[in-house]
């Protein structure tokens, strides 16, 4: 592999190092060396003056280089202009990760940019829209005949299509969308020339008033896809296990996909690279943005851009699929030296070239964001109770302890040596005792998926549920301080319990309510502590949320405390917790939540133990979870199920009994493999439960989507939010089919 764009130990040179070696391996030319060197490539105050109004300087940024991108097996520098000093640096390392095993792939779609014409004042909507559609060729001509020179460029209107939209007032008005290819160009301006020069037209067709004629932002019509392949033992460093690091980034980018408030940051971090490159190259990075984040919104609810998951081979996988329609002629080019100067440097062909390498450089941007999180995440948590049990072993005394652990973290070295090294430097004296390792104060609870039987189960049926790979943890500090602190930081909950209210102060909050009844059961109310929460589950999406937090916060209360409880004690006070938070549940999600284990339970019936069967199944199951991103209670579920029980009993117990006979003919389908009978139990049950009114469109719209794409069966999940889809041979398939209808998506293999 040619190391043409490889320049180690690069930011260690000077500036006419720098340029002397990107001249020699023939990045700029000689004038544009000159020109680098001498400063004289500056936008000056009088070429200002001609660009935009009420000119009285220019400010400056900085022009860096993102180094080691090799994107479609074509090696790049990438020119930068960004004020922010860690993103060049962040982008280089990336590009050199990714660059080991083969760089980026990327691809783009044709270069096409919407023009609208609205029409408003239509006598007749619906003739209108026929006349328009009838006669589009004639309005394409029209508009094609504005840009002659575009057309023979290989560009042109390729397409015409018209919108209806109801007005708040209630008229309706129609808006002809021209796709217009602008090859090279950002054709802001000849695509507005186009939507005027039809208006005339489309006004005669109609007989309505063309009211704004002006392009559209959101390029969904132009769009970059780039991936690339990181193989987990290239991750490994600075005391990280590969594995660990891979799926820390994939947990992170799981976070942004259904949480809103984490997607905007971690949009923003990929635009931080795509942002630079569209300064640097003369682009309308503004534009850029808005469709960037139009697109991410486009589901209705704002989602991440990106997608991070295992391959087969065990290797990271990322993605990214943006709209980018850039240009790379036109005025900006000619007018700023610098980004001339750029572009040449960049060495790019034309304006989808240009869009890929932005399209990769936005997902290299988003692996070292994520990386990097993902790793401080790992250390804080992980490597600080390894780096604790190390400063102990080592002999730190309580006055230096947590020196030395932070010390220890930021060294890299968790290693007794080590250690004895800080606590000399600290003026201690190493050598104490040696001690076993921390139990881990950060315990956790399972989450779970139900296969057959959800809500029937609250009534005595059977259910079949299994635990997935995704988990709460929670750590219990002591502290001096007044009260209980309780954070959870991912579901955006933070509360201090005072030790003095009154029962009427009491918000009425399920996560308080949680854990006054579990520090009042365990004898607690009143100790001062921090109690910390850190959830891999989407908060309120059927996944058994709420009863892994409490298992898990039972978990820690008891380990930090001594208190010696059992599973049997955990799961008795969790269910106490459920019947908070879901007024008359059944005992399942507690109870997937403290043992983790595949089962076929039945809820006790009048004083006697809850069944609890464990299934055994020849080979995981594999299961994609389709998240809608709409939260749904299951308090509210199960109270509208009861209702309309205590309305037609009859009716609804013999709903029940079908489902209890789903899940024990389910149980032998398990037992046997037969995923396919499993297939087809799960999509009748998903029948029965939208009966029970339990459903919703979403959900509905996340099933047929499944189902047409493979899967062998597919219904909601526990008290809504989720569904599962049995995919042993389609699993890509339907996760690009959900991706594709805006909705996020989880691969796990449960048994």
């Amino acid at each position: 592999m040619s190391e043409r764009a490889r320049f180690p130990e690069f930011y260690k040179l000077s500036i006419s190092d720098r340029l002397r070696l990107l001249r020699e391996r023939g990045w700029i030319g000689e004038e544009d060396y000159e020109a680098l060197l001498s400063g004289e490539h500056t936008l000056t105050p009088h070429k200002a003056d001609k660009m935009i109004e009420n000119v009285i300087g220019v400010m400056g940024l900085p022009v860096g280089l993102g180094l080691n991108f090799l994107i479609n097996g074509r090696e790049y520098v990438v020119p930068l202009v960004v004020e922010e000093p860690s993103i060049v640096a962040a982008l280089s390392s990336a590009a050199k990760v990714a660059r080991a095993s083969g760089g980026f792939t990327a691809e783009s779609t044709e270069p096409i940019l919407i023009g609208q014409v609205q029409v408003v004042d239509i006598p007749n909507v619906a003739r209108a829209k026929s006349q328009l559609l009838s006669r589009k060729r004639e309005v394409m001509d029209l508009a094609d005949s504005l840009h002659p020179q575009m057309v023979a460029r290989g560009g042109g209107c390729r397409d015409m299509e018209v919108h209806q939209h109801r007005l708040p007032d209630g008229r309706d008005m129609l808006v002809v969308h021209l796709l217009v290819d602008t090859r090279d160009a950002m054709g802001a301006n000849l695509v507005n020339t186009m939507c005027e020069g039809v208006a005339g037209l489309v006004e005669s067709m109609t007989g309505g008033r063309v009211f704004l004629r002006i392009l559209s932002n959101l390029t969904d019509r132009s769009m970059v896809r780039a991936r690339c392949e990181i193989p987990a033992e290239r991750l490994t460093g600075k005391g990280f296990r590969g594995e660990d690091v891979r799926d820390a980034i994939i947990l992170a980018n799981d976070f942004a996909s259904v949480d809103p408030y984490r997607a905007a940051t971690h949009n923003k971090g990929i635009m931080n690279g795509i942002d630079a490159v569209a300064i640097a190259t003369g682009n309308d990075w503004r534009a850029i943005e808005a469709a960037a984040h139009a697109y991410a919104a486009r589901s209705g609810r704002y989602s991440s851009l990106t997608r991070w998951y295992k391959g087969e081979g065990g290797e990271l996988v990322g993605e990214i699929e943006i709209p980018l329609k850039v240009g790379t002629v036109g005025g900006p080019l000619q007018s700023n030296p610098t980004v001339g100067i750029n572009h040449r440097l960049l060495g790019i062909g034309g304006a989808r070239e240009l869009a890929e390498v932005m399209g990769a450089v936005g997902l290299a941007q988003n692996f070292s964001a994520l990386r990097a999180l993902g790793t401080e995440g790992i250390q804080r948590g992980h490597m600080t109770l390894h780096a604790r049990s190390v400063a102990m072993a080592a002999g730190a005394t309580p006055e230096i302890f947590d020196e030395v652990v932070e010390r220890l973290i930021d060294s890299g070295e968790i290693k007794v040596w080590k250690a004895e090294e800080i606590i000399s430097s600290l003026g201690g004296t190493p050598g104490g005792a040696k001690s076993e390792e921390e139990p881990d104060p950060r315990l956790s609870g399972h989450g779970k998926v139900i296969l057959l039987g959800e809500q029937a189960v609250v009534y005595g049926s059977h259910a079949i549920a299994a635990p997935i790979p995704l988990a709460v943890r929670a750590r219990v500090r002591e502290t001096s301080s007044d009260g209980v602190d309780l954070l959870i930081p991912r579901w955006g909950v933070e509360y201090h319990m005072r030790p003095d209210r009154r029962p009427h102060d009491r918000q009425e909050d399920t996560f308080e309510h949680t854990l006054e009844v579990v520090l009042g059961r365990l004898g607690l109310t009143g100790r001062p502590m921090r109690i910390e929460v850190f959830p891999t589950i989407p908060r309120a999406m059927g996944l058994g949320g709420s009863a892994a937090m409490a298992v898990a916060i039972i978990r820690a209360l008891d380990h930090q405390f001594s208190l010696g409880l059992s599973d049997e004690q955990i799961n008795e006070l969790a269910f106490e917790c459920e019947k908070v938070a879901h007024g008359t549940p059944s005992g399942i999600d507690n109870t997937l939540a403290t043992y983790g284990e595949f089962l076929l339970y039945r809820r006790g019936r009048e004083g006697e133990p809850p069944l609890m069967q464990k299934v055994e199944v020849p080979r995981p199951l594999p299961l994609v979870i389709g998240l809608t991103g709409k939260e749904s209670l299951t308090a509210r579920t199960v109270g509208r199920v009861r209702e309309a029980w205590q309305r037609n009993r009859t009716l609804y117990e013999s709903i029940f009994a079908e489902i209890d006979r789903l899940a024990l003919d389910g149980l032998e389908a398990l037992r046997s493999y037969d995923l396919e009978r499993l297939g087809e139990l799960m999509n009748v049950c998903h029948g029965y439960l939208n009966a029970l009114q339990v459903s919703s469109w979403e959900m509905e719209e996340l099933v047929q989507i499944a189902r047409s794409n493979g899967a062998l069966g597919a219904k909601l999940t526990g008290g809504g939010g989720s569904v599962i889809a049995l995919c042993p041979e389609d699993s890509d398939r339907v996760v690009g089919a959900f991706r594709d209808a805006g909705y996020q998506s989880l691969e796990v293999s449960v048994g």
